[in-house]
């Protein structure tokens, strides 16, 4: 995104494009996403990885993986969601599901591919036509 105090691009990355809106932004990371692996962050960071939860929580995209980097940095916001959001009734337990917390890259990956081994990459009929609506 365009701001006039945004950092530059990941040196790993081989593809870059810009945009001038949040919610463009968003729409397309969510569109062609297979997985979320969410490093530590602020504010942008919780935003679109709460955008994500509440699209698969209500089914609007398809269920993927989300892996959230950092034992030490999530596990206090994970903690909250059970305490919190489930003890309030806020969220379902199984809510707490959509996220996986891991530490080891390896593990992360395999994660991934774990998940998709078991559930293919296609999507179902039912999701098919949910992403019709987006």
């Amino acid at each position: 995104i365009v701001l006039p105090f945004e950092q530059g691009g990941n040196g790993y990355q081989d593809v870059s494009l810009t945009f001038q809106h949040f919610f463009a932004r968003k729409v397309m990371f969510v569109k062609s996403a297979g997985a979320y692996v969410v490093m530590p962050g602020g504010f942008g960071t919780l935003d679109e990885l709460t955008e994500v939860l509440t699209l698969i929580q209500t089914g609007k995209t398809p269920k993927m993986p989300i892996v959230l980097a950092g034992s030490a940095f999530w596990g206090g916001l994970i903690e909250w969601i059970k305490t919190r959001l489930v003890t309030d009734k806020l969220i379902a337990p199984e809510d707490v599901d959509l996220l996986t917390v891991l530490d080891d890259p390896d593990q992360i990956v395999d994660t991934i591919f774990r998940f998709y081994e078991t559930r293919g990459f296609t999507p179902s009929a039912s999701e098919r036509e949910r992403m019709l609506y987006l």
